[in-house]
């Protein structure tokens, strides 16, 4: 499960350097297209779901605000519905764009610094997390904290509902560290997972609370919500891995919790990158990624901003594993030769 989740991540990320990223996007895929290949958004997503995976969503937000919605397939099978534009979809780690918003923010109002370290504001850990008294915010927030990832050690399963955050963190304690901090960059949930914790106690309330009246509510943004237990359960989008529907397997870890519509997280991620959610200030203090992609099961997404056509495009796909995140991938790539011809 690991590899695989670790591969998805590798794919995601040379999609984000063959778009740029957050910053200039102008290098143009290397893939050629092929004969049969799309020419409209539609098309490419109706491809997709020909081919294997149940449902796609995609939201454009262009240069001057103005969006659009395609939809394809279906968001249950049993009994069949047709995904809504407006269906619910658990975004997983673009969460992590939230959290790490939410640090800018605080970081630039004093409430918190990037150079405090983890044993300043958890020494409950300082024995239990290698290196504890040495990384910084900063570090985690980039993932150079060298903090292993709880869901690469034994025991922990992406089969099970995950709501329990100290449980969950239980399996990254009394490790040695991955690496020395700031010596590499590595992914590691772990590191999300406590920042929330983080910015819970610098906060001294739910830093979901936070992000919802600070981001969420100041982007005027109506389906964005923090758990799944509060959301309305009909409108979710079911999401299926090894053909077992996923829809209510639960999973509160910080940095993977959120749920919200692809337009929502289309416009959260357009704000990020070309908008004013972040002052002069604040943007001094984000040190994180301006794009993600995102992997629970059953849901996987990405959301990019492309500079070199002043775009975002999110896409949310209601299918994991077999071939479904090639599929994914190659949907993503095909609708950005779209957009730039």
């Amino acid at each position: 499960m690991k590899s695989f989740f670790k591969q998805l991540l590798i794919t995601s990320t040379l999609l984000i350097t063959a778009c740029g990223g957050g910053s200039d996007s102008s290098e143009q895929n290397s893939n050629p297209p092929t004969s049969n290949a799309p020419t409209t958004i539609q098309q490419a997503i109706d491809q997709a779901t020909s081919r294997g995976v149940d449902a796609v969503w995609v939201y454009v937000v262009n240069q001057d605000g103005t969006g659009q919605a395609h939809v394809s397939g279906q968001q249950t099978r049993q009994p069949q519905e047709p995904a809504q534009v407006n269906s619910l979809f658990k975004i997983a780690s673009i969460s992590k764009l939230y959290i790490a918003a939410a640090t800018a923010k605080l970081a630039a109002q004093g409430t918190l610094s990037l150079d405090d370290t983890l044993a300043f504001w958890l020494p409950e850990y300082s024995n239990r997390i290698a290196n504890a008294d040495s990384i910084s915010l900063r570090q985690m927030v980039q993932h150079r904290s060298g903090i292993p990832d709880f869901d690469s050690q034994q025991g922990f399963s992406w089969e099970l509902s995950h709501t329990n955050i100290d449980t969950v963190l239980a399996y990254a304690l009394d490790l040695p560290a991955d690496f020395s901090p700031n010596a590499r960059y590595e992914y590691s949930n772990t590191n999300y997972l406590l920042i929330g914790k983080i910015l819970d106690k610098a906060l001294g309330y739910s830093h979901h609370d936070y992000i919802q009246a600070n981001i969420v509510a100041t982007l005027g943004l109506a389906d964005t919500y923090s758990l799944l237990s509060t959301i309305d359960q009909s409108r979710l989008a079911h999401g299926y891995w090894n053909n077992v529907d996923r829809a209510t397997q639960d999973y509160v870890i910080p940095g993977g919790s959120m749920i919200a519509t692809v337009e929502d997280t289309a416009r959260f991620v357009h704000q990020l990158n070309a908008g004013d959610l972040l002052s002069a200030s604040e943007k001094a203090q984000y040190v994180y990624f301006y794009n993600h992609s995102g992997w629970v099961p059953g849901y996987q997404s990405i959301a990019n901003y492309h500079s070199d056509i002043g775009k975002t495009v999110v896409q949310f796909v209601n299918t994991t594993g077999n071939n479904s995140e090639a599929i994914a991938t190659q949907t993503y790539e095909n609708i950005l030769r779209v957009l730039r011809n």
